[in-house]
């Protein structure tokens, strides 16, 4: 049994979660805490498997609750909270919560296969403990000594999931302005805080960040995040002519947008031009679009296991035996930035 506890002040919320979870019998609330106060308490007598917790709370809001909470014990934590504290929700991340969602995704209208991906992704979520800090390890090469060659580069190609938020601020806050690529990115974003997610993570970095538009030409110096509910590809014969495309197919990997439907995207059209990374999320989004690149002739980073909250999308990867460099979070645009220039 996963044993959670849900932490909001409002009555009807605490409600709606209880019956939500309690559709799947893995989960059994065993405590509810009507303010951040009540939470901090709750949590560290109770010990949950899982935490929900809303953002704007009395006493203690959510931020506040989680960094009480992360000085004393690790604890899965997830944020269920409304749009107009979406930024505030990926600051959360930046704090340990693990993954964040609507409040307004949860209605009777949730459709059977929504309600199925979210019992499933807390199941998963409810057995992480959280890394608050991001340590280095030594890179591994995918062959001993050979590292890919500068080259041109027409785009980079970005996968992340759990964890993902925290991991890209990171990463984009050590890329310089003047990169000379696009960025494309699938971030798993099961929150619909699509927007928000692009002005919060522009503050990190000097590059222009925006959702990516049916039709767009992607130029450099600039990062293009996928929007949630449609797969992302790259289109065209050459660099000139390449433009990015939304379509409404099946899911792949669970996924949608999904980064392998990217990436494989990204290869066919621009070959060895295009470098693509993998970092941490649950899952293996991301390996069959990372052995596509390297069939083309591209580059593959991932990130390595001591970096990454969530070592299930970059393990994958690197379990194709097509990933070229497996580094540490911060070595990642390092590496980017000698391959590229």
């Amino acid at each position: 049994m996963i044993n959670t506890l849900i932490v909001d002040d409002s009555s009807l919320a605490r409600d709606i979660l209880r019956d939500f979870l309690e559709e799947d019998k893995n989960f059994k609330i065993i405590g509810e805490a009507a303010d951040g106060e009540e939470g901090v308490a709750k949590i560290l007598s109770l010990n949950p498997d899982l935490v929900t917790l809303d953002l704007e709370m009395p006493k203690m809001n959510g931020l506040e609750v989680i960094e009480a909470v992360m000085k004393k014990i690790s604890v899965p934590i997830v944020v269920i909270s409304s749009h107009d504290t979406a930024k505030t929700a990926y600051e959360a991340t930046l704090k340990g919560a693990l993954e964040f969602y609507s409040k307004d995704l949860f209605t009777s209208n949730l459709a059977p296969e929504k309600r199925r991906e979210i019992h499933e992704t807390l199941k998963r979520i409810s057995g992480i403990k959280s890394r608050v800090s991001i340590s280095a390890a030594e890179p591994f090469f995918a062959k001993p000594f050979e590292k890919p060659e500068k080259r041109i580069i027409h785009a980079a190609v970005i996968a992340s999931s759990t964890g993902g938020p925290k991991a890209l601020s990171r990463f984009f806050s050590l890329l310089p302005a003047d990169l000379h690529v696009p960025i494309i990115i699938v971030q798993h974003n099961s929150s619909g805080f699509d927007e928000s997610f692009a002005q919060w993570l522009g503050t990190f970095t000097a590059l222009k960040v925006k959702l990516a538009e049916d039709g767009e030409t992607p130029v450099p110096n600039t990062v293009y995040i996928a929007r949630t509910g449609k797969h992302l590809e790259l289109r065209g014969r050459d660099n000139q002519s390449v433009v990015m495309r939304y379509n409404d197919n099946e899911p792949e990997n669970n996924q949608k947008p999904s980064a392998d439907v990217l990436f494989r995207s990204a290869a066919e059209s621009l070959k060895q031009s295009v470098l693509s990374v993998v970092l941490t999320g649950m899952g293996s989004d991301g390996a069959e679009g990372t052995r596509k690149v390297r069939e083309m002739g591209g580059i593959t980073l991932a990130q390595d296991e001591k970096s990454s909250l969530i070592y299930g999308m970059p393990k994958a990867a690197a379990e194709t035996g097509c990933v070229d460099m497996v580094l540490p979070l911060e070595d990642i645009p390092i590496e980017m930035v000698r391959l590229i220039r």
